[in-house]
This record gives C-alpha cells, structure tokens and sequence, in this order.
C-alpha cells in the first residue's frame, strides 16, 4: 500500500503477482447501502432528524407508568410509521442505483485467460489481463492500448462520456506492441508498468513499460480509460492498469451525499426552539405542581392519599414535569412527518406527470428520482450547468456563405422581403447529385443555380471545402459516404461542398479525389498545413490535374484578412460586412482563401519545410515560420457560416431564468473560445457588456494578479454609480471567463474568496476546460461561502461529481448516455424544462410547503397549550382537557386532510402566470415564506387561539346556566365545547389560508367537521360505551352539551373572537397597495405577455470562427504520413452514430481602419 502512494506495479498476464498488491477489482458500487448495512445506516441517517430522535426519547417516558398520562402506542405507532415509510422510500431509490451498477458489472468483455479468450463479466476483470475490445464498445477499464486492427496500432475513440467532447480522437499504441495482435503472441507478452497511482487526471498519464529488457515511455495518448467508445475501429488488444473504482472516471464521481433540505435543518433548529420551550412549560406547570401540592393538596391526603412512589411535594412536581413533556409534545406532533413525506411524494408525482416537461420526440418523460427536495426547487439561486448536449443539441449546421461578395442562405419573398425559415420552408432540390447526402437542408436556391451555371468563384469556394480538411471518408456502399471529421464544423463543411456538387470521394497520403459537378477529379496532395490554437488556420497545398499549384486556406475572418492581397480589400471589407449579420444571427464564421503558387517558388520553400521538419530544437517554431512564409498575398474567396444548433428553447429560458434573479454558470470541458461561442449564443455573453474578464494565467502569482486587476476594474468602473454588490451587478454587467489551469490555481484556500467575489459580480461566469473534480469544487464553493440554493445540469459522466455535489442534480436525457441521469435527483430531456421546474413546480412546492408548516404549527399550537392553560385550574396534576380520543384523532382525522389539500393543490397564481412574471420566484430564493419570523408569527397566534379556545368557554360557563337552570359545572362538557370550538376555529382559518379552491380542498376543509361531529356522537353514543365502557367515559356527552343553544353561542363567539382579526390582517391592506395591484395588473394585459422581452438581443459585431470546434493539434501529419491508412482501400471507416459536437473559438472582432480605439481595445478579449 505504500508503494501503491507513490506507483504502480503491474504485470501483463500475471494475476498472482498482481494480487499482492491488493488492487481494486472491476467492480463498481454507486448505491449506498446492501443487506447488512442498510437498517443501521438508514436509521442513523433518520435520526439525524431532530425531531425522530425527539420522539423516541418521548416513547422511552410514555414506557414509564408513573407519569405518562397517554399510551404508548399513540406515539410508537406513527413513529414506526414514519420510519418504515422513509425506509422503504430510501431502500427502492438505492435499490435502482444496485441494478444500475449491476448492468454495468454485468456487461461481457472478451478476457485472455489461459491461452484463449473468454467471455467475462466486466466485475471480474482484473488488474494486468489483457481485454479485447470491438468496434463500438465501452471500454471496461484503464488499459494501455497495445494493438489494433489500423494500421501502426492506432484506435479511434470517443470521450463524450468524459469530457462531453464527441468528436473522435485518436490513440496509438507503442510500436514495439503494435504487431501484438495474435493470441500466440499476446499469451507470450509479459511486460510490466510502473505508472502513477490512481488519480482523477483525465488528461495525464505518466508510466513506463519495461519488457525485453527496455523501457519505453507512456503518456496518455496510449491510454483508453473506462467510459470511452472505441470507434471505426475493428479491435484492439489492451492492458488493463486501473479497474472499478480506481478508473480515472470512477475517480471523478465523487461519492453519493445525504441531501437535506433547507427547510429540514431550519425545521431541526426549530424542534430544538420548540423542545426547549416545552421543558420551560413543564418546569412552569412542575413548579406550580410543587406550590399547590404544598399549600393546597396537602389538605385533600386524607381522601386523595400520594401513592407509594410520591415522597414529598418536590417529587410530585418532578413526576408532573415529565407527565406535561408527554401531554405537550403534541406541538411537534409524529403526524407532521408522515403529511411532509406524503407531500414530498404528491409534488413529486405533479412533476413525472406534467405533459408539458414531456419530450415526444425522444419519448422521455421528466421524473423526480428523489421526493426529499421538491421544495428546494423554489430557492435556487444558482445554476451550473454544463454545455455540450446540455445547452446544444451536438449537431452543426452549415447554414449560410458569402461567395465573391453574395451572400446565401436567406429566403426571399415576391416582395424581395426576408422570410424567416421553418419547418415549413421548402428545402432545396438536391436530386442533379446523386452523391447528396439527404439530410443536408440548405434553403436558398440562388446558390445550387450558380454552382450549376458553372460561377467560378462559386465552384472555387466550395472546392476550397472539398479539399482543405483532414476529414476521411469510407464509402460502404456504392454512393453511401460516411465522413469520419476530426471536429464536427470540419464535417459541416465537407457535407456542404458535397450537396453542392464537389463530393469528397477518397484520399490516400498523396492525393485527393473529388467528383466535381459528376466528374472525377484526383489532385495531388503536396502537403498540409496543419491547424493549431496559435494559427488558427489551415491550408492544404495541391496540384490539379492540369498541373497547376495552388494553395487554399481557411481559418479565422482576422487571421486570414490580415493575409491577403491587396487586390481582395474592397472583397474583404464587403465580406465583412457580411460576417458581421452572421455574427450577429449566432453563427460561426470562417474566412477562405487561396493562392496560386510559382512552380520554382514551390521547390524552394518545400526545400525549407523538409529541413525544418528534421531540426530538433524548436521545430514547431520554425515550421510556423515556414507556413508562415508561404500563406501571405492569399486571395479572398468569402466566408462560411455553420450554426451549432443550441437546444430549443435555450436563451429564452436563460433570459427567463436571469429574470427570476437565478445565476447561471457554464462549467465545461471545452476550450475557451468554444465555451465564449456559445455563450454568445445564448445571450449570456453579449457585446454591450461593461467587459468580459479572462482569467488564463498558468501560475499561482499570475492568476492572483489577473484576479485582482479584474476586481479592481469591476470596483472602478462602477465606484460612482452605486455602493450596493447587487445594484453593480445589474446596472454594470460584467462577464468572467476562466480556464481549467487558472481555476486550479483560483480554487486555492488564498485566493478562493477573491474568485468568489469577483464572480458574483459577474452576470455571467464561464469556467472552461475544466475537469469533472473541478466542476464540483466551483460547485461546493459556492455552496460553503454563499449558503444559496446550487443546482447542477448535465447529461455526461463527466457532469455526475458536480450533480452530486449540488444541492440539487438535474440529468438530461442526452446523447452522452444515462450516468448523469442515474446520479441525478431529477432528469428530463431538455434543457427549457428547467425553466418550468423551476419556477412552476419548485415555486408550488415551496409555496405549498410553507403554508403547510405555518397553519401545522398553528393549528397544533392551539391545540396542545389548551393543556398549559388547563393546568393552572386543575392543580396541575397533568390531566387532559380533551377526551383521549379527540387527542388521538385530532391530527389524524380531524385536521389531516385540509392540510393536506392546501399541501397539495394550493397555488396563488396558475402556472403561466408563475412563467409569465419570474420575478415571483423571489421570495423562495430570500427563504420569506417559512423562517424563523413566520414560526414565530405563527406560533404567537397559536398561543393567541388556544388562550381564546380555553378561556372564553371558561368565562362563559362561570355564568350561563342551561336551558333547565342547572350550571355547565362538569368537566366533560367544557371539554366537548373547547374541542368543537377549535375544530371550527381551525377549519375556518384553513379556509382563509387556501388561495386556490378545488373540489377536493372544498371536500377536505367541510367534510373535517362534518366528520369530527359524526364521529364524537358515535364515540360518545349509549352503544360504544356498553361494548367497552373503560375506554369510552365520555357517554352521551356530546348529545346533551349540543343540544343546548347557550353551548352553540359560545362556540360562535369563541370563533368570531379568533377569526375577525384574522379577517382584518388578510383582507383588508393599505388601499394605495391595492390600487396599485390593479394598476399594474391592467397595465400588463393591455402590454401583452412578458416573453416579449426574452426574445434573442441581436449581436452586430463580435465574430467568432468556426475553427472553434477543433479540440487538439489537427490530423495533417497523421494523413501525410499514411499510418491510418489501409493497403487495401484509400479511405477509413466513420461511424455516423454520433452528431456533430459543438465546439468553436471566438474570433477577433474585426479590425476596420476606421474603426474607432474603443472598439479595437475589445478584440484581445475575443482573441
């Protein structure tokens, strides 16, 4: 275990020599509990609910006979109840954690055991045997990667299920393993890795493979860890090197956390408040107990003897003490529990049947995984949210050009008026290409008749797109292409040109072969210029078939204008006008160009590039001098614009959401320009912006200076308009952009708060390249140092630390498979269901919620002190004003179901309305309906009611005699008139607390009377007592004290009494309030809906390039060099199961002569 702190040992083929290092298996546990553990860690989690432990200890005295004055059962019963409900609830949610584990462990991977392969569950894979993996299979483990069926032990993968990123990437084995695909020769291999030990580093690997007496270097570009896809790929062989929950994505999942709702610990505070406000009632009553016992009772021992146990007065009062904390508990009664739990469930199930949250294209539905935090829903007050197939859809649209100085892409009608385009616009006809490819939409048809009337400009452009790329094609069947594109904007593109009449057919290292308009065209590859995140561009240089050289390019719109000819200026300036209305519509540009080359010019500079490419000192540095070199005087051909289509709906719900003062976060594994992109896209990122902050230092000191310039900056800019952090934040609004590598050092302890407070100052936090450890550390320093409401979204593995870390976690449906959803608390397909989550569903919860705990107290408060006033007329000896039954029923079927309905259907506006105005939102997230005020508020008129209920019936009995003349003088009476009086009481206050009235509300609220007096005549009827007369004294009771009108009248009177200031404070506000409320409410109809001001600002100057999308170093080299290609055929296999993955990089806002300073001090921001 030491070793295993510092590396690694593990040996090919030897599972005896792997075993002494007691490595991890390959089994994997997200559920919390199993057989044995489960009842002590369930009940252990329960019980650190105050009030169940608060109940068990009053179970504990109601054991005692000397002073419980209840049964037992009227306490173990709802509290087993309650227990067994939790229990059960907790059990089925894990339980579906278990058999998702157990798909996973079950899953079949191809083992080499004893000389052959076998079939073997994933969970016993072990560390050191060597899998086999298939085209389109999960990798099971960490393994190096050492042959396949490419050529030089190269493989295709796809990380989306780490990192969100779908586009393919590749790994390649070592050489010295490449030719190890027999089984011969495998069964032979016994090489050993000592590596680092297990880490969540999804993009480092450090080891060494020594075998055969050498060593060689491994890094991770010869690791496929667990949760990848192996694609295009027939097999590979690997080794597995870290297994089950030491794989770097088991790593990152965090562990699975007992959530607790605000509400839970505020109602754990308050248990305290109230248990310690009931031992000060009981010392009252016990110390009265004591006084009377001593001056009053000591005259009643002759008939009224103590019994043995009673030695003295103080002792009385000590017996009393404990004999009230049982009569009392009632405040917090068992039953507020069992109705918050059958709450949670009700809110639960209004969400998985909301048709509206419904996705019919996907036929998924939105469920509440969790019951426990409904009403937390309506308190969020920051999201985080991850991008790739959260906010986007994965899918890349080529969606508009500018050819020459025209630009395509817009419809038209008669009126020479644009259309806006929907489903209903007609496509154009793209039949003339029997090579189409008939997804493709593209709706102006100007654009197919210039390519058909042979415009050279035209066929230039999108033959500059058939050729300038690395995509590889593999045609399966004759006319089936498939494009496998190292970035999805480079697979637009190419489909594009395609559509178009120039078809990508085949490639080999040295040439390109086109089918120009149905002909066949092959030029000759000479060489590629390849793509990286400094050059932002890329070129191809060819030579066609009539022997011309030529160079075509394509990158960023500020790159390649700064490289053209002088005779492409008036172009450009056109071009960029153009580029401007794209950037503006949300779309990602990119600028062509080309260059024809002089034959002996060429000679000389590939002279040049073959000596540069053998330097070893700065190679990369003088290659980007030579391609430099040679990409200069280029000739403007236009620009194309692709869309990285957003889900619907997105911006609307974020603008809607800002509304609703809910902070809204990206954390994404993407690069800052891809993040930027799309945070321009949905109008979280806009040019009117005071500024954008990026934070990219790569040191602790240069992070810690950018930090605080950043605030500096934030402080000065709004030093003279406002003192307020929240009116800064809305007046000037402020970005922040960070990377991974910068957040490493932000997250530290000293410069955490600095982070923090820059970033809440910010409308618009965008954290980039970050890894799924990282997500959840931005996530829980929120959480630690704001106390606000978290809520995480994503749809990929690397989403689930983060969902799990949150106070709640939201899982899409996606694309990215089902790991976020199975670690999440609620899942859905889209991210606009957030919005109605949110403000319709989590506002009801907690609106419901919170009436619910405020008339409970209410109403059990009233109830419960009657006994406190009672005892200073009783001696305070601990008797009951109520009948035992009426105690025992009162919160179970007298009061239950009202509470229940408001709990359930309650709503003070309906659903568009809780869209329409967000700013309803508020009070949830400033916790105004239910804290510790309103517990107080609540409970003094709960104090108020049971004072009313008990001494208003006792004043007036002292003076009002019945119908016959004799005197209301018996116990039983007043206590029949006090418990009808505060059922009345109670019901009509419920009635005014309900803002909503339904069928059932109306059934719950009358029918609870109507069924406390049904069931008080037959408890107290001639019948009940003749079958068992010990339990029912209270014999004809009822029929005697409510046949008397004198009785009715004080009932009236008790009610009228509570309920009229009640009526006061409810009904009647200030009138200026009022007028004012109708005002608005008027002025709103006649403006119409507020989703008119959600609509998508239109940005007018920032362009941002398509090259965005490219995540890594481009694959020119691997091309050039021929190592993916097969003997046998000129292209490779792609497989089109995955979409288009969206990420592009922001471009510089362009550099116009005439532009003024201030616009050109904005472009290294988007640089």
């Amino acid at each position: 275990k030491g070793e295993e702190k510092k590396e690694r040992h593990v040996k090919a083929n030897a599972r005896d020599y792997n075993d002494k290092f007691s490595y991890a298996d390959n089994y994997i546990k997200t559920s919390k509990y199993n057989i044995f553990t489960f009842l002590p860690i369930n009940l252990f989690e329960q019980f650190q609910r105050v009030a169940n432990a608060y109940f068990l200890v009053l179970l504990i005295l109601q054991l005692i006979p000397e002073i419980s004055s209840l049964s037992w059962f009227t306490t173990i019963v709802p509290l087993v109840l309650v227990l067994v409900i939790t229990a059960v609830k907790d059990a089925t949610d894990d339980y579906f954690r278990y058999k998702s584990d157990q798909q996973v462990n079950n899953r079949q991977s191809q083992v080499l055991i004893s000389g052959s392969l076998q079939n073997e569950k994933w969970m016993n894979i072990r560390v050191g045997d060597i899998i086999k993996l298939e085209n389109n299979q999960f990798v099971a483990a960490d393994i190096l990667l050492l042959s396949s069926s490419e050529p030089y032990g190269l493989c295709y993968i796809e990380t989306a299920e780490l990192d969100g990123e779908t586009n393919l990437k590749v790994r390649q084995a070592l050489t010295v393993t490449s030719d190890l695909g027999d089984i011969s020769k495998l069964i032979d291999f016994d090489g050993e890795v000592i590596c680092e030990p297990p880490n969540n580093k999804l993009d480092k690997f450090t080891g060494t493979l020594y075998w055969r007496d050498n060593k060689y270097p491994l890094d991770n570009e010869k690791m496929l860890l667990r949760g990848c896809v192996l694609r295009n790929t027939e097999w590979c062989f690997g080794m597995v090197i870290f297994a089950g929950l030491q794989t770097k994505l088991m790593q990152n999942c965090g562990r699975t956390k007992f959530k607790m709702t605000n509400i839970d610990k505020l109602m754990n505070t308050l248990v305290l408040w109230i248990f310690a406000f009931l031992i000060s009632m009981g010392i009252i009553l016990a110390i009265g107990n004591t006084i009377w016992e001593t001056q009053t009772g000591i005259n009643f021992q002759v008939f009224l003897p103590w019994d043995n146990l009673q030695s003295s007065a103080v002792f009385s009062g000590f017996l009393t003490f404990w004999s009230y904390v049982i009569i009392l508990n009632t405040v917090v009664p068992i039953s507020l529990y069992i109705s918050v739990e059958i709450l949670r469930l009700g809110h639960s199930y209004f969400i998985n049947w909301d048709w509206n949250m419904y996705h019919s294209q996907t036929n998924t539905a939105a469920v509440a995984r969790t019951t426990t935090l409904n009403e937390e829903l309506g308190q969020v007050e920051f999201i985080f949210s991850d991008k790739t197939g959260t906010l986007t859809q994965n899918i890349m649209v080529f969606s508009k050009c500018s050819i020459n100085g025209h630009t395509y892409g817009d419809v038209y009608d008669e009126f020479d008026q644009k259309v806006e385009i929907t489903e209903k616009t007609a496509c154009v006809d793209f039949s003339f290409n029997p090579l189409c490819d008939k997804k493709f939409k593209f709706y102006d048809g100007s654009l197919v008749e210039a390519v058909k009337l042979e415009d050279p400009a035209v066929q230039e452009f999108f033959r500059l797109l058939a050729l300038c790329h690395t995509v590889m094609p593999e045609e399966k069947r004759e006319g089936h292409l498939v494009y496998q594109a190292q970035s999805p904007d480079e697979g637009a593109l190419v489909t594009a040109a395609r559509n178009f009449g120039f078809v990508f057919r085949a490639r080999t290292p040295e040439t390109i072969t086109l089918y120009e308009m149905g002909r066949a065209v092959t030029y000759q590859l000479l060489a590629i210029l390849d793509f990286n995140n400094v050059r932002k561009r890329m070129s191809v240089i060819v030579r066609n078939p009539q022997g011309q050289l030529k160079l075509y390019s394509k990158g960023a719109d500020t790159i390649i204008f700064d490289r053209l000819d002088p005779s492409s200026e008036d172009l450009m300036y056109t071009t960029s006008e153009h580029l401007n209305e794209f950037a503006g519509e949300g779309l990602r540009t990119l600028a062509l160009a080309y260059k024809d080359l002089d034959e002996h010019y060429f000679e000389v500079w590939m002279k040049k590039l073959l000596f540069a490419s053998t330097v070893i000192e700065n190679r990369e540095e003088q290659l980007a001098d030579i391609y430099e070199e040679i990409e200069q005087g280029l000739k403007l051909l236009g620009a194309t614009a692709i869309e990285d289509k957003l889900q619907e709906g997105v911006p609307e719900t974020i603008a809607c959401l800002n509304l609703a003062d809910i902070k809204i976060w990206v954390l994404t594994g993407d690069k800052l320009e891809t993040a930027m992109n799309i945070g321009y896209s949905c109008n979280m990122l806009r040019n009117d912006m005071n500024e954008v902050f990026v934070i990219s230092g790569h040191t602790l000191l240069e992070v810690q200076q950018e930090l605080s310039l950043s605030r500096v900056s934030s402080a000065a800019g709004d030093a003279d308009k406002t003192d307020d952090v929240f009116e800064e934040t809305i007046i000037a609004e402020y970005a922040l952009v960070i990377n991974g590598h910068s957040l490493a050092h932000a997250l530290e302890p000293q410069l955490e708060h600095v982070l923090l407070e820059l970033a809440c100052l910010c409308k618009t936090v965008i954290c980039c390249r970050v890894t799924p450890l990282q997500k959840a550390q931005v996530v829980d320093l929120v959480k630690k140092h704001k106390r606000a409401i978290t809520l995480a979204i994503g749809d990929g593995a690397n989403d689930v630390s983060m969902i799990k870390t949150a106070h709640i976690g939201v899982g899409i449906s996606g694309q990215e498979g089902m790991q976020a959803v199975l670690a999440s608390d609620y899942s859905f397909a889209q991210f606009r269901y957030l919005q109605r989550l949110l403000l319709v569903h989590g506002r009801w919860s907690y609106f419901r919620m919170c009436n619910f705990l405020c008339y409970f107290f209410y109403k059990n408060f009233s109830f419960t002190l009657v006994h406190f006033w009672y005892g200073f007329f009783c001696g305070f000896s601990a008797q009951t004003v109520y009948d035992q039954w009426f105690i025992t029923l009162y919160n179970i079927v007298y009061t239950s179901l009202p509470v229940l309905g408001m709990g359930l259907f309650d709503q003070d506006v309906n659903d568009q309305n809780s869209l329409r105005y967000p700013s309803l939102y508020k009070p949830g997230q400033q916790n105004l309906l239910f804290n510790k005020n309103q517990f107080f508020l609540y409970t003094l008129q709960g104090l108020g009611t049971s004072f009313l209920v008990f001494f208003i019936p006792y004043g007036a009995f002292s003076v009002i005699v019945k119908e016959d003349g004799s005197s209301f003088s018996d116990h039983q009476t007043f206590a029949v008139t006090v418990a009808t009086s505060l059922v009345i009481v109670v019901s009509v206050q419920i009635g005014l607390e309900t803002h909503y009235w339904t069928t059932i509300n109306h059934l719950f609220i009358w029918g609870s009377p109507t069924a406390y007096f049904a069931i008080l005549f037959t408890l107290q009827s001639n019948g009940i007592f003749a079958l068992v007369p010990t339990n029912f004294p209270f014999i004809g009771t009822a029929r005697n004290c409510l046949s008397e009108k004198s009785v009715w009248l004080v009932i009236l009177l008790t009610t009228v009494v509570c309920v009229v200031p009640i009526l006061v404070v409810t009904f009647l506000p200030p009138l200026a309030l009022f007028q004012q409320v109708r005002h608005l409410q008027q002025s709103r109809k006649k403006q119409g809906p507020q989703e008119q001001n959600l609509r998508r600002v239109r940005r007018t100057s920032s362009r941002r390039s398509a090259y965005a999308f490219s995540h890594q170093q481009g694959y020119g080299e691997l091309i050039t060099s021929g190592k993916n290609m097969r003997m046998s055929t000129v292209s490779t296999a792609h497989s089109p199961e995955r979409t288009a993955h969206n990420s592009n990089w922001v471009g510089n806002v362009l550099k116009r002569k005439n532009e003024v300073p201030s616009t050109r001090y904005e472009c290294p921001s988007f640089g």
